[in-house]
Formats: C-alpha cells, sequence, structure tokens
C-alpha cells in the first residue's frame, strides 16, 4: 500500500506562523511536525512508499524529508509548481503519476492516531472509501457527507444543506484496485473544465458518487484533528502534551 499526502499549500489561516515555511512543518510535539506525524504513523501502519505533494516552502519540506528516516517506508516529494493559484484539485492530479496501485490520500493537515489508519488500512475491500466522522452539529468549514441507506456516499461537500449531513470526511481516502484507475481518469476529465484550478479534489469524488458505488468508513471514537488555525494547534499540542502526562503518570506508578 502507498500514500499521497497533499501538503502543498501555505496554511495562510496559520500566519504569522507560516509565513516563511508552510503549516506542515509546524511543530507540534517537541520538534516533531505535522508531517513527521503523519509519516512515522504511516510507516508503522506498514505502508511502504509515501509522495508528498510540495508548493510553497517546497525546498524546506524536501530537506526535512531527507533529513529524517521513517523505519522501511520511502519517502518522496512531487512538486506543484502551481500552488499559489491553484485549489488542491491540481495538486490531487499533478500526485497522478503516484497513482500506480493502491493508496491512501490524506490532506497535509490531518493528524490522527494509529488505530484510526489501521482500521481504514484493515477494512473491507471497496474501490473508493472515504473515510468519516460523525458529530453532533457541523459548521460551514466542515467537509460534510450524505449517505444512503447503505452508507455509501451520496454527495460530499462543504455546502450542503445541513438537514442532509449524515457526517464529515476526515480528509483521509482510500483507493483500491479499479478504484484507482477510476479516480486518475476523472481527475483527468475534470482538470479539462475551466473551474478545475479553484476546485477541491473531493468534488471529483462528489461526482464519481453519482455514478458508481463510493464506500464510507466510519472512525467515530478514535481520535483525529484538522489543523487550519491557531486555536487548532494549540488543542492538538494541548491533547498530545496530556498524552505525555498521563504516560510520565502511569511509569511513575508502574
Amino acid at each position: 500500500m502507498r500514500a499521497i499526502v497533499l501538503s502543498a499549500g501555505q496554511g495562510k489561516r496559520l500566519l504569522p506562523l507560516t509565513a516563511s515555511r508552510p503549516k506542515c512543518l509546524l511543530e507540534v510535539v517537541g520538534d516533531q511536525s505535522v508531517l513527521d506525524l503523519q509519516l512515522r504513523a504511516l510507516a508503522r501502519c506498514g505502508i511502504e512508499h509515501t509522495t508528498v505533494l510540495v508548493g510553497f516552502g517546497a525546498e524546506h519540506v524536501a530537506h526535512a524529508v531527507a533529513e529524517s528516516r521513517f523505519d522501511d517506508m520511502q519517502v518522496t516529494t512531487l512538486y506543484n509548481p502551481f500552488f499559489a493559484i491553484t485549489d488542491n484539485l491540481a495538486t490531487c492530479w499533478i500526485a497522478r503519476v503516484a497513482m500506480t496501485d493502491d493508496f491512501v490520500l490524506l490532506n497535509g493537515d490531518t493528524i490522527f492516531e494509529d488505530n484510526l489508519l489501521r482500521r481504514v488500512l484493515e477494512s473491507p475491500k471497496a474501490p473508493i472509501a472515504v473515510t468519516i466522522d460523525r458529530k453532533s452539529s457541523y459548521d460551514s468549514d466542515d467537509m460534510k457527507v450524505t449517505l444512503d441507506t447503505d452508507g455509501r456516499l451520496t454527495a460530499i461537500g462543504k455546502r450542503l444543506p445541513l438537514h442532509t449531513v449524515d457526517g464529515e470526511s476526515i480528509g483521509m481516502l482510500r483507493f483500491q484496485e479499479t478504484g484507482v484507475k477510476t479516480y486518475r481518469d476523472a481527475l483527468d476529465l475534470a482538470m479539462r473544465q475551466p473551474e478545475s484550478l479553484s476546485n477541491w479534489y473531493l468534488s471529483v469524488v462528489n461526482e464519481l458518487a453519482q455514478k458508481i458505488s463510493v464506500q464510507t468508513l466510519s472512525i467515530e471514537g478514535l481520535w483525529w484533528a484538522e489543523i487550519d488555525s491557531p486555536e487548532d494547534l494549540a488543542g492538538v499540542r494541548e491533547h498530545f502534551s496530556e498524552q505525555d502526562n498521563c504516560a510520565e503518570a502511569a511509569r511513575a506508578t508502574g
């Protein structure tokens, strides 16, 4: 299994922290960055090769990857020269050269516990599967999903009517067997449209869901976080600090 991480953006909502480096390199635990945490989790869960899509601060990301080891997992970077004028559909389209066999696709600002990724990897096979969570309410920034009675995706987007929403995408998708080529071909077709430069890669999944079966994988009860704002970053740092405190307390009483 391969992984593709979309980390080409700057993260402007985190300015001034991201004035000279992308948000994927912001430290979360000590000197470990968002990208460090992602890559180490991928390696621990058996991913063999990861392609990191870069753009803003690409040289810093490439240096960070080159200076680190992630067990036996190979890590390469792929540059999107149009990152400043496109949304992540174009970045995902550039990543299609890495879509050669089964892969997991990650947003560059989604971090998660290992058990979450293991659940995704060990779930029954499906050509395309979107990882979802559920909560009591949703806001305008959530990537919301609508499902049919069998749990298949019928729509995904930020502007879905709230009364139709059944959950949210966490920014992790799995593509297997025929789903790999299906998604790659759909990306090629989508990039021929004038509006493609300002679209999200999940808009392609939304269109596919109108034509084929797109499964969902629920990870309710497992920890994950998306880092979009200073408040998000502070919350994630607090989460790991509390984990460290609990671990220290357990060692002291053990």
